[in-house]
Parts: structure tokens; C-alpha cells; sequence
């Protein structure tokens, strides 16, 4: 069977997306996804996702992502950047979008080229010592750390993801150091990539948020500058926490391609 695939990144976290409306691949089938996502054997990217019809009427369509190891997965900002860029593409929405992905639904909009993306609400940043830990669609450890540009973050990356207090799930793991201001650059170890990615949405949501909340930032609006570029988030600090977080930033469409399977 010959099936039409696109290939989308939003500043160097790329996806395999296939507009699955007419349910011609089964979400079970992750050594197929695994597969495409492969570097050597496959097309190549950083997760996959599905594109496909909405189970609610207020929606424009649905998200289903799945990791570079094949397995279905929490949120990726980035991903549904590209998912919205890519609905679009398709003629289903225009400036604005409704969909739901795992963790609920979210609202977009396109504006001069940018996607911003509505995350969730995040009610709870856990602060320890040396990190903090919070939830942004995806679980997220984030840490200061000093000489970012050299620091090993694919090997420290691992040994915290898979350490305590992680080892049932794991985690995705942050380094971040501060440029300036609202500025901060920031380095992130993907599970399921099981690797450092150019760019991580939910880990970059995760970083402004933890900034904001030790004061290294008084602004609600964070630029977060990635291996892969340059993100912004935006939001607005309440007694419950933090609400109306947007992750904005750019999302392209690299190719369209087939394979056989």
C-alpha cells in the first residue's frame, strides 16, 4: 500500500504527519510508526502524528502523537504547531483552530506566520534544590545549569530521566541558563526520542513557567531561545496558578513523500 506522508518541523523538532480523516492507519500499529520515525530505515523525525477527524463538534480535528520509539505519548507543543500549520495547509481551518490531542483541547491561532498554540493551565510547579518539576501536557524536569553551549546534556539527560523519582515514567529533563532578562536558552532531553531534540514545546512552556515562578522573571512573556531557534510563551499568573499560555513560534512544512508498507 502506497501512502501520502508530509514532514513538518517547528525550530528543529520534526514531524512525520499523515492525514488519517479516512482511518487508513490503525493506531495500533506502532512498529510502522517507529519505523518511519527512524533515522537510517525510516524517513526520520522526532515523533509522528496523526491528523484526524474530531470527536467533538466544536472541534476543527483531532491529535494523535506518537514518539520516535513508536509509542502513543503525553502532549508535544511543537507538534501540534505543526499540526495546526498543517491543517490549514489542507484547506480544514484558516486563522483560528479547535482541536483535542491527549491531554485535552486546545485553541490556535496563525498570525504573520507564527503559530500560537493555547496550552493548558498549570496549576502546580513542584521546586526542589537543584530543579523543578511540573506538568505542561507532558511531565518536565528543569534545572539551572552554568556553560549550557558545552554541557552534556544527552548523558545527564538520561541518568535523570531514568533515575528517581522517574523510573516508572520518566521524564523529559531541561537545562536552562539565563541570557538576559526574559531571555533564557535552553537545552532539552526527550523521552521517548531517548536523545536531546533541537526543540521541545512543552519543555519550553515548562521553562518560562519555572523562571517566572523563581523570580529570574518578572515579565509574562518569555523568549526561550532552542538549539533549533527561537520560541516565545506567553501567559498570565493567578492565585491558581498559571493561565492563558500560549507557545508561539514558527512551523513548516519541510516535504511530501510516500512509502510503501
Amino acid at each position: 500500500m502506497v501512502l501520502t506522508f508530509y514532514k513538518y518541523q517547528g525550530t528543529g523538532n520534526d514531524f512525520v504527519i499523515i492525514d488519517n480523516r479516512e482511518s487508513i492507519l490503525s493506531k495500533n500499529n506502532t512498529k510502522l510508526f517507529a519505523k518511519l520515525c527512524d533515522r537510517k530505515f525510516g524517513i526520520g523525525a522526532d515523533g509522528l502524528m496523526l491528523l484526524e477527524l474530531p470527536k467533538n463538534k466544536e472541534d476543527d480535528f483531532t491529535m494523535v502523537y506518537f514518539n520516535a520509539d513508536g509509542n502513543e505519548s503525553s502532549m508535544c507543543g511543537n507538534g501540534g504547531r505543526c499540526l495546526v500549520a498543517f491543517a490549514a495547509f489542507l484547506g480544514i481551518v484558516k486563522d483560528t483552530a479547535t482541536f483535542t490531542a491527549i491531554d485535552g483541547k486546545h485553541q490556535a491561532e496563525i498570525k504573520d506566520g507564527l503559530v500560537h498554540l493555547q496550552m493548558q493551565d498549570v496549576s502546580k510547579i513542584e521546586r526542589y534544590d537543584t530543579h523543578f518539576f511540573l506538568d505542561t501536557g507532558s511531565p518536565h524536569h528543569v534545572a539551572m545549569v552554568d556553560g549550557l553551549a558545552d554541557y552534556d546534556v544527552k548523558n545527564k539527560g538520561r541518568e535523570i530521566r531514568n533515575g528517581a523519582p522517574y523510573f516508572k515514567a520518566g521524564s523529559n529533563v531541561n537545562f536552562v541558563e539565563q541570557k538576559n532578562g526574559n531571555v533564557f536558552s535552553v537545552r532539552t532531553y526527550e523521552r521517548g526520542v531517548e536523545d536531546e531534540t533541537l526543540s521541545c514545546g512543552t519543555g519550553v512552556t515548562a521553562v518560562a513557567l519555572s523562571m517566572h515562578e523563581t523570580r529570574l522573571t518578572d515579565k509574562e512573556e518569555v523568549i526561550v531561545i532552542v538549539q533549533g531557534g527561537e520560541l516565545r510563551v506567553t501567559f498570565r499568573k493567578t492565585q491558581n496558578g498559571y493561565e492563558n499560555i500560549f507557545l508561539i513560534g514558527p512551523a513548516e512544512q519541510v516535504f511530501k513523500g510516500e512509502f510503501i508498507w
